[in-house]
């Protein structure tokens, strides 16, 4: 046996409980930012380098500076406090960004070094920038009154349950009059709202207008299309907006030990190919759904992406290890060739909250 002399193992002991605590103490962060990241949405061109200011406060006892701040790109350039900061007091970062540098989206990293060992912090801006068009008229095709658009529905995209969705649009003014932020009116929706994000859009000239769409307010799931009118007090312009969005329920993240604890649909099959059919054949197909979880499963809406499609089914809720059968009736009559029809199913299933069901053919 190796003995170890008492003094030299307590010196030892004493080492490896002093790693241990230190292990288990909280790091402070030497720097803490309000915010690490900004989006700065849709920026056109002519608008010029946007500025975005980041704050952050000192925590520890010894004195600060910022010693060095690099980008990855040419296009953004930082100001920054330069005086040496004690405990407590706070710095800012202004971050300027030419958006005639590209288009489409972007996202730029900026670093920050300190002086003291262990701080160095990396933020992001990010957002979409639009070059100016240089055919106003190829480009804005879709007209509504004096007011130019890229496409003819605005596309709000994914939205879900837990916090409202913003979507800017850029329009071109055709007309001789300008339209301005704070006369704009509009009636539509509860949960959606239209509003001007600059300050004026002159004649000849474009700007933005900004949807915001709140998925919890609209109270239902699923894909929908809604029309909103849109004017201005000044003028006689009046618009109708035609607002896609597809609304989803938010679940938070959960453990992974809770995986097996939580609703589970299962769909058998996913995916039904009818082969070749004759149009003038109406076809019945059953699928089973069943909760392989351990909690009630709640199927909350069946949608079909067809007027074609008849979905019918006994129940909408599921104890653990029970099936229901939906019955998918399809009508293909005025289809002709490859068709395939989209069927969501949409539950409380945190893991999977939508899943797809598939049904093919080819009509004759």
């Amino acid at each position: 046996m190796i003995r170890i002399p008492f003094s030299l193992f307590a010196l030892l002991l004493l080492c490896f409980t002093a790693q241990h605590a230190q292990a288990q103490e909280p790091v402070t962060p030497k720097l803490i930012w309000e915010i690490n990241k900004a989006d700065l949405g849709t920026v056109l061109e002519e608008q010029g380098p946007q500025l975005e200011e980041f704050h952050f406060t000192h925590t520890q006892d010894s004195l600060f500076f910022i010693e060095k701040v690099w980008t990855d790109c040419g296009c953004t350039t930082v100001e920054y406090t330069k005086d040496t900061l004690e405990v407590g007091e706070t710095g800012t970062l202004q971050v300027s960004f030419d958006p005639s540098s590209g288009a489409g989206f972007f996202s730029r990293m900026i670093v920050v070094k300190g002086n003291l060992e262990g701080t160095q912090d990396t933020l992001f801006i990010e957002g979409n920038a639009i070059p100016r068009a240089s055919d106003p008229e190829g480009t804005y095709r879709t007209r509504k009154g004096d007011l130019g658009f890229r496409l003819s529905k605005v596309n709000v995209g994914e939205v879900f349950t837990n916090e409202p969705k913003l979507k800017q649009v850029e329009v071109f003014n055709f007309g001789d009059k300008p339209f301005y932020k704070d006369s704009v009116e509009f009636a539509g929706p509860e949960y959606i709202q239209v509003s001007q994000l600059t300050d004026s859009i002159m004649p000849n000239d474009r700007g933005l207008l900004q949807v915001y769409y709140d998925g919890a307010m609209k109270n239902d799931l699923g894909y929908f299309e809604d029309q909103v009118s849109v004017n201005w007090k000044d003028s006689t312009s009046f618009i109708q907006l035609e607002i896609l969005a597809d609304v989803f329920e938010y679940y938070a993240p959960f453990a992974k030990d809770d995986l097996n604890l939580v609703p589970q649909l299962v769909i058998d099959p996913r995916e039904i190919d009818l082969k070749t059919i004759k149009s003038s054949e109406i076809k019945v197909e059953n699928v089973v759904l069943s909760n392989r979880g351990k909690q009630v499963l709640e199927i909350k809406k069946v949608q079909g992406n067809c007027e074609c499609l008849k979905l019918e089914m006994s129940k909408t809720s599921l104890n653990p290890g029970e099936s229901i059968v939906l019955k998918v009736v399809f009508d293909p009559k005025g289809r002709q060739g490859i068709d395939q029809r989209n069927i969501y199913v949409f539950t409380n299933d945190p893991l999977n909250p939508v899943q797809l069901l598939l049904l093919k053919s080819r009509v004759e």
